[in-house]
């Protein structure tokens, strides 16, 4: 998972998240809008993972590295882009707004 989220490229969703927050007025907010560029990220990490298998554009490079399924198999590739899905979705809703048992945002 590391290796499909962490190469070159792999920052400017979450610096836009930051940056619409603080257009809009949210600096305050700062990590609902990281945590939302960082889901986003994922979600596209995971989304290339599975483009690049065999069973699709079988591609053997992406941005000049090896894709995941060649620089370890294609079994580890369909389970890191999975787990990279499901993980988004923990870390997006890590930033969600949170309220109290009478419904007040906290």
């Amino acid at each position: 998972m590391r290796y499909a989220v962490l190469g070159s490229g792999k920052r400017i969703r979450p610096i836009l998240a930051l940056a619409a927050a603080e257009a809009v007025g949210g600096a305050r907010k700062r990590s609902r809008a990281l945590a939302a560029g960082c889901a986003v990220e994922m979600i596209h990490a995971y989304s290339l993972a599975h483009d690049d298998l065999p069973s699709m554009d079988d591609d053997d490079l992406r941005r000049g590295k090896p894709s995941l399924h060649r620089k370890f198999d294609e079994a580890t590739a369909i389970l890191a882009g999975d787990a990279l899905l499901t993980d988004a979705f923990a870390v997006a809703a890590s930033g969600a707004r949170r309220t109290d048992a009478a419904g007040s945002l906290q």
